[in-house]
């Protein structure tokens, strides 16, 4: 791929970015501007955004290399990732936007009435937006690497800095017009290529027309198929996929943005609509790069094959416009998911420490992108998709109990809230470090040797959620029936305003 196309592409991107964030910098004046949009955004447009958000890296190029790697494994992603707006749905969406609050912790504050839990909660979503960031500048360094002879850290420091700047300028106001416009470039940068791709392998004289490399058993071999699925490991990520969409803090935050409710549902239902739709190309082009591009069955290099595809099988000067389509597309991807973290972590800290104003919030947003910024560049990428999966684990344990017990069980309390969010966290980091010591070989035996870490530990500690979860709900539980205080004397209150419908407007 030629140089100059994707770098005008991203140019263009880039510029269309803050034209637009400059455009809700001027209708951003207010404090509820900056931190839920004065909660004024209709359900298409926030679908919209929340999709542009949720799509990150991970799927615009990791899907498909993971499909690429690893089969019909891969597909337990975007199934996990749409269905857990299912959950969302039917359990947090409208008593979320009720609730009146801004932030998680705000929430957890008002449910429990503990500044304790609620400085818990922020360490937490500090923690979980900054692993999420991370993959996006890693997935940027990528690219550019990839299309440009520049060093890959121009890519990372490119997108921290545009987020920063649209973020710290406008805040949610204008990050919902820019993660609404990069959904769509997304949409777009990924559909034309498969069109394209399809027609010109399904054309006569076309790369595969004397290949045997279309007959299914080559394409998937059945140890990648379904049946060759370890059902524990399965499982486990589903759960996690699942529960960690609601302990997202970038996701429940846009709740707070809709007018009403209702229309938080509305919204729900929607972007679950939006994102299927984006997952079937994105798993098309995975599908497509098993018979174009079995070379690139490497990890690390499997993440680019989306980028590689266009040129590989469209000759010319259509395969590189095309290219170049999927980069600017791919950059949408890490700006679109980075600026719904760097706003919902912006919130956070600029509530717990600095008083909720604009310009706490803009100097917020300022420290919120530096922060990750400086860990992308001192650590290697992995895959793009196991990164995001992880944040996913890490969340489903440590916040996902609290928050749906919070909104459905009247008995929760403090200590138990505290307790749980503590025991889900450490029990989840720790498998997840010593599954990469595992793999990395530090400190351990291999395995098959002496003192070898036997098959089913392995597995437990890659794929936790299905352990982790339970346990950090069942301490939530137990903890909470012990605690003599009980749970706060307005619980009741509180669990009425999450549950009962506003009234209609006229």
């Amino acid at each position: 791929m030629s140089t100059a196309l994707p770098l005008v592409a991203v140019g263009l991107l880039l510029l269309a970015t803050v034209l637009i964030g400059v455009y809700g910098l001027r209708i951003s004046r207010t404090t509820s501007d900056f931190f839920v949009a004065s909660r004024t955004v209709r359900p298409v447009w926030n679908a919209s955004a929340i999709s542009g958000e949720y799509l990150s890296a991970g799927t615009f190029l990791g899907l498909s290399g993971l499909a690429l790697l690893a089969g019909s494994e891969a597909f337990w992603f975007p199934v996990g990732y749409a269905a857990g707006y299912l959950l969302v749905l039917l359990f947090v969406a409208g008593p979320l936007r009720r609730s009146g609050a801004y932030t998680i912790p705000d929430f957890v504050q008002a449910r429990l009435d503990s500044v304790t839990a609620r400085r818990v909660t922020s360490v937490l979503v500090l923690v979980i937006g900054w692993l999420y960031v991370v993959p996006q500048l890693h997935g940027a360094a990528l690219v550019i690497a990839a299309v440009a002879p520049v060093p890959p850290w121009v890519g990372s420091v490119g997108v921290a800095a545009v987020v920063c700047v649209v973020v710290a300028a406008g805040g949610m106001r204008s990050i919902t017009y820019v993660q609404a416009f990069q959904y769509w470039v997304k949409l777009t940068a990924l559909t034309v290529p498969v069109v394209v791709l399809l027609l010109a392998l399904g054309a006569d004289g076309g790369p595969l027309a004397d290949s045997p490399a279309h007959d299914p058993a080559v394409v998937f071999p059945h140890a990648q198929g379904p049946a060759g699925s370890d059902l524990y490991a399965t499982t486990s990520l589903l759960l996690a996929l699942l529960l960690g969409t609601i302990g997202l803090p970038h996701v429940l935050v846009r709740f707070y943005t809709s007018p009403d409710g209702g229309s938080a549902r509305r919204t729900t239902v929607v972007v679950i609509v939006m994102i299927s739709v984006f997952y079937m190309v994105s798993s098309t082009l995975g599908l497509v790069a098993r018979v174009v591009a079995p070379d690139l069955a490497e990890p690390g290099l499997a993440d680019t094959v989306v980028l590689t595809l266009p040129t590989r099988v469209v000759p010319g000067v259509g395969g590189e416009l095309l290219g170049a389509l999927v980069v600017a597309g791919a950059f949408a991807a890490f700006l679109g998911t980075s600026s719904g973290l760097v706003v919902a972590l912006a919130g956070v800290v600029s509530q717990d420490l600095f008083g909720g104003t604009v310009r706490s919030f803009r100097w917020s947003a300022v420290a919120c992108t530096l922060v990750p910024l400086a860990v992308a560049l001192v650590t290697i990428p992995q895959g793009l998709v196991t990164s995001v999966g992880t944040v996913f684990v890490f969340a489903a344990s440590a916040l996902s109990p609290v928050i749906l017990l919070g909104v459905w069980w009247r008995g929760l309390t403090a200590r138990g809230a505290v307790a749980g969010m503590v025991v889900g966290a450490v029990l989840c980091a720790t498998a997840l470090l010593a599954s990469s010591a595992l793999v990395t070989g530090y400190g351990v035996a291999p395995s098959g040797g002496d003192g070898a870490v036997p098959g089913w530990v392995r597995a437990l500690l890659a794929q936790p959620a299905a352990w982790t979860i339970p346990l950090a709900t069942a301490t939530v539980v137990v903890v909470s029936l012990l605690d003599r205080r009980g749970p706060p004397l307005r619980a009741d209150r509180i669990l009425r305003r999450l549950h009962v419908p506003e009234r209609p407007r006229r």
